[in-house]
């Protein structure tokens, strides 16, 4: 499937174009990963789209995305979207999230003609890590146990409970030994997705996330990644790209009426 296709540029250096179709690609490969370790939930791919399917609590409530392929023609997307319903129907699932991206008005005007509204944006950004010029940040920062994690970000104690833990790379910022901001990491093919990156009220505004992403980019770095790539939300925009991230447009998330 296209959407899953990387063409990185000859001289070696992706361009921002790369960087959406690596992000892309990683993204759907951690649904991926999510889904195995939930009974029922698979990732499922057809002409033009991805779609995670999530049937039952608690991830139905969060992972239920379909990432739709930007370029198709008004018949491909017709296709397409008529394909997407199918699937969610089939599984019971009413809510779900059509992500489009905004050079993509056609699409975006398919959706909305279908009564979806647009219920969310988070930018795509994407970097090489050999662009990481800040150095590893000296805090205590480090991994942490999966339940840890869970409790630190808000999620229900047996959130992706037989997922593979190990393929997923947590980090967390503590003050006074407790948990003040955790992350995520899933890497595919070189490129490390961080995701989920949360940080509590009291310890906002104090570089606590510049720091854990920062510190996100040097293991991956180390791991053999080449390059990252993220979804941020609006608030979240100046921070990354203070580190390093491009700017790669905005996904505009529609959800279907009355969902």
């Amino acid at each position: 499937m296209a959407i899953l296709s990387t063409v990185v540029a000859a001289d070696g250096n992706p361009t921002d174009t790369d960087l959406y179709r690596i992000g892309c690609r990683t993204l759907v490969h951690s649904w991926q990963a999510y889904a195995r370790g939930v009974e029922g939930a698979a990732v499922l791919h057809r002409h033009g789209f991805s779609a995670a399917v999530f049937p039952t609590e608690p991830e139905r409530s969060v992972y239920n995305n379909a990432l739709l392929r930007r370029g198709l023609g008004p018949d491909e997307r017709a296709e397409a979207l008529d394909a997407m319903e199918h699937v969610y129907a089939e599984a019971g699932v009413g809510r779900f999230a059509a992500w489009a991206h905004e050079t993509d008005p056609g699409m975006c005007t398919d959706l909305e003609g279908r009564g979806y509204s647009l219920d969310t944006t988070t930018r795509a950004m994407g970097m090489s890590l050999d662009d990481v010029r800040l150095p590893l940040p000296d805090a205590d920062l480090g991994p942490a146990e999966w339940p840890e994690y869970l409790a630190a970000a808000g999620l229900p104690a047996d959130f992706l409970r037989a997922a593979d833990h190990t393929a997923l790379h947590v980090l967390v910022a503590r003050a006074d030994g407790a948990i003040v901001a955790a992350a995520l990491a899933y890497d595919w093919d070189g490129d490390c997705g961080i995701y989920n990156v949360e940080t509590l009220p009291v310890a906002r505004r104090r570089g606590v996330g510049t720091r854990l992403t920062l510190a996100h980019l040097h293991h991956a770095r180390a791991r053999g990644c080449r390059t990252a790539s993220l979804q941020s939300t609006p608030m979240a925009e100046r921070m990354y790209a203070s580190v390093g991230f491009r700017d790669l447009g905005r996904f505009l998330e529609y959800v279907p009426e009355d969902s």
